[in-house]
Formats: C-alpha cells, structure tokens, sequence
C-alpha cells in the first residue's frame, strides 16, 4: 500500500515541533490544513499517532514507530540535492559489483576490463558470499554480481544470470618447483606438492574426480578458499596448482608461473547476473556484451 507522502511529511514537522501551531508556523500553513492532513495519515495507517499532553501533543507508540520512518525518509531526502549536485558536477559513472568469493581475482580482472579501459568510472566492489551478494542484488544494493556459479532457480529472485567466460582448467607452478620431477603430465602431479582451492570453490570437486580419473595421488601441501593467496604461495615454491587457461597469461606477468599441462576433460564458467530492469545501468550492459565503452 503506497501513503500520500504529504501527509507524513506534514506529520514529521508536527512530530518534531510538538504541536500543531508550531507546525503551522513553521509550514505557514494554516493549524486546520495541518490537522486534516495529520488525520488522513491516521486514517488510513489505522492508528492514532498523537495523544494530547499539556497544551501541545505527545507520540503514542505508533507515532513513535512512525516517525523513525519518517525520519529515515525525510532526512534522506534532505541530502537529495546534494547528492544530485555531486551527480551533475562529477565526471565519473559510478557501478557497484559484487563478487562472489569463489571468483579468481584475475578472472575478475578479466570481466571488468570492457569498464576499466575507461577512466570516467568509478569502480565499488564488494566481495562476499554467493546467496548474500543475490540478496544484494535483488533488493539493487549492487548493480550486477559476477560468480563462479549462475542464479539458481527462483521466482521470488528476478535476477537472471549470462555466461561470460568458459574456460578450461590447467595446471600451473614456478620453475623451481617444476624441476623436482622429469615425468610427463599428468603423471608428474604424482611428485609435486599440490595446492586446491577449498570446496567452496565450484570447480573443487572436478578437480578430485579428475585426479581418481587419471591415477594421480595428490599430495596435499595447501588449500585457500582465496584463490590470490594461493597463487602468492604457489609462486614463493609451495606447490602446483590448477586455474582457468584462460589467465595463463596473466599468471606468468604476474606471478612469473609457468603452464604444465591443461584438463581438458574440466571447465569453469564465471556468469554475471544482474536483475530484473526495464533500464539497465550501460555499463553493466558493456560487461555483459564483453565490449570497451
């Protein structure tokens, strides 16, 4: 049920003054305006809200339930016109994202490179678990969240979810690590320390069929649910890891690790998803269409 907003505004000032003519001073208005005004809020909420005291007017409990609503919407919209001038006089579009907490860091990178080649955006990421990020997105707190996984199927969440990259899955290490073995891959897993993601990594359970697959007995040296620690650890000498081949580029620049061999029997996909609007912010449109703006 939406509530003539004038009638709350009329309400707060009364709220906030304690009286009726005070009110009317401060609205100059007349007290007969405001008064029938104050009325239709108590009417149509179903409550009375004012409750005489002394020459003036006190809260009931609804009152007071009501006002702190009031006072979140009118003190907000007090600072409408400043963050409208902020808007107008900034150069910068602002984009919030939400990255799920099993997303590799430089897959991130990856999606959001069609915005950063830009330099009028302003970049606000929020990293955190899958089911609260969609909350976030649902209720628009975030402008689009990218996962490792897509939106599951609900039809109170009127969020839909499209498939940016799928990559298939390689094996990586530094080369002093590399040179502990002379056997071939996947074989030389066998003989080298072996760093995972945690299972709350989607692609974490394809990886330990994968390694039943193919006879590999893995020697666990670490596990991270933070896929850059992992890879800070895989290139200080503690281990060989696996990660999208799409990123192999950016792996050896970066970390100065080297491919062994690729799964090519196991894929990871990283989605976006995005909610339900008529407009859509542009430059979520630019991530989902994978192009520069």
């Amino acid at each position: 049920m939406l509530y003539n907003y004038r009638h709350l505004y009329y309400f707060w000032v009364v709220a906030k003054e304690g009286s009726m003519s005070k009110a009317a001073e401060r609205l100059n208005m007349a007290i007969q305006t405001i008064s029938a005004q104050v009325h239709e809020l108590e009417k149509s909420l179903g409550y009375l809200l004012f409750k005489p005291a002394g020459r003036g007017l006190a809260l009931t409990e609804s009152g007071f339930a009501a006002l702190e609503i009031a006072d979140q919407i009118f003190l907000l919209g007090e600072k409408l016109p400043e963050a409208v001038r902020e808007a107008a006089s900034s150069p910068k579009t602002k984009i919030t994202v939400g990255v799920s907490d099993g997303l590799p860091k430089l897959i991130t990178k990856q999606l959001l490179e069609p915005i950063l080649e830009k330099n009028n955006v302003q970049l606000i990421a929020h990293e955190g678990e899958f089911e609260d990020l969609l909350a976030d997105l649902a209720l628009h707190r975030l402008d689009i969240v990218l996962a490792d996984r897509p939106a599951p199927a609900n039809k109170n969440l009127r969020v839909y979810s499209e498939e940016l990259i799928k990559s298939s899955i390689a094996w990586f290490g530094p080369a002093k690590v590399l040179k502990r073995t002379k056997k071939a891959f996947p074989e030389c897993l066998n003989e080298l320390p072996i760093l995972l993601p945690t299972a709350h990594s989607k692609v974490r359970h394809l990886i330990d069929q994968w390694f039943i697959q193919n006879g590999i007995s893995p020697n666990i040296a670490g596990e991270f649910e933070d896929s850059a620690l992992l890879k800070t650890f895989a290139a200080s000498g503690l281990g060989v890891f696996p990660a999208g081949q799409s990123i192999a580029k950016d792996l050896k620049e970066t970390y100065h690790i080297e491919m062994i061999g690729s799964c090519k029997e196991i894929y990871e996909y990283f989605y976006a998803i995005r909610s339900e609007k008529k407009i859509q912010h542009p430059l979520v449109e630019a991530i989902i269409k994978r192009q520069a703006i």
